[in-house]
């Protein structure tokens, strides 16, 4: 229930997502403020230790948020490398299809034009977009009519060409499988309210620790709330695959797709 809130917050854009973050933490280190200060006017002041505490738990969240970002970097790091894997794979395997020598293998290399355009709507489909479902379906019925023809292929000649068409269609169809997987494995929901629980409690701690000194520190508060909230905020966009604003570009395809051209004549035996 609270995952899904946050995702339709995020999906309203990175900044939606930063001023509810920032708002929550606020919100936390004026209540810590306020019962900090009714201690100190009850002269309940516990001297040096709270400082001790507030500065151990903002060096826990330092760490929980550096090993955060190393693993929402890697995660994006894959989806980008799942990409251009991908790219490259159908763009061999559409050479291979056109140099073969049959008429399966150009209504194979036309169909691998199809599945490169949606190969890449599914790299840049939103999050819960019914697009999502359509391309994948799609992906699926153009995997197997490619198939089909490869088969066929293979049967009328079994030859190390014929042979080597397959290994790439199946490669390309493996890294399809593959980006897949990586688009599906972002920040775990246990890891995300983890960080927001730090920094809430963290903030909630500062304010009880200004609130015993009765100094409120507004404005340097808000500046520490401020960096806190960016680098988390740029944390979950990394680690999440279709909210925020960093996403992974699909230039490689529209490349691959540029590649497409029709074969020309083939040039004539170089005079010796």
């Amino acid at each position: 229930m609270l995952t899904d809130a946050a995702f339709a917050i995020a999906g309203h854009g990175a900044i939606a997502f930063a001023a509810a973050l920032i708002l929550l933490q606020t919100l936390a280190k004026e209540v810590g403020y306020f019962f900090g200060n009714r201690a100190a006017k009850r002269q309940e002041n516990p001297g040096e230790g709270v400082g001790v505490v507030v500065g151990g738990m903002l060096g826990l969240l330092a760490f929980v948020l550096a090993i955060t970002l190393s693993f929402a970097s890697t995660r994006f790091q894959e989806r980008r490398d799942g990409t251009l894997a991908e790219a490259n794979a159908i763009g061999t395997a559409w050479l291979q299809a056109q140099a073969i020598g049959h008429p399966r293998g150009v209504e194979i290399a036309r169909l691998l034009q199809t599945y490169a355009g949606l190969r890449r709507d599914f790299v840049m489909a939103e999050h819960a977009s019914p697009v999502l479902d359509v391309v994948t379906e799609r992906s699926g019925v153009l995997q197997a009519e490619m198939w089909g023809h490869m088969t066929a292929i293979v049967r009328e000649q079994p030859t190390p060409v014929a042979a080597s068409l397959m290994n790439a269609l199946n490669t390309t169809f493996d890294l399809a499988t593959a980006e897949r997987f990586a688009f599906a494995t972002t920040l775990p929901p246990q890891l995300f309210w983890l960080l927001v629980g730090m920094g809430a409690l963290s903030m909630a701690a500062l304010g009880f620790q200004l609130g015993i000194r009765q100094r409120p520190l507004r404005l340097l508060t808000f500046a520490l709330l401020g960096m806190w909230t960016a680098t988390t905020t740029v944390i979950l966009d990394m680690g999440s695959a279709r909210l925020g604003n960093v996403r992974v570009p699909t230039y490689v395809f529209d490349w691959t797709i540029q590649g497409f051209q029709a074969p020309g004549p083939i040039p004539p035996m170089p005079a010796r």
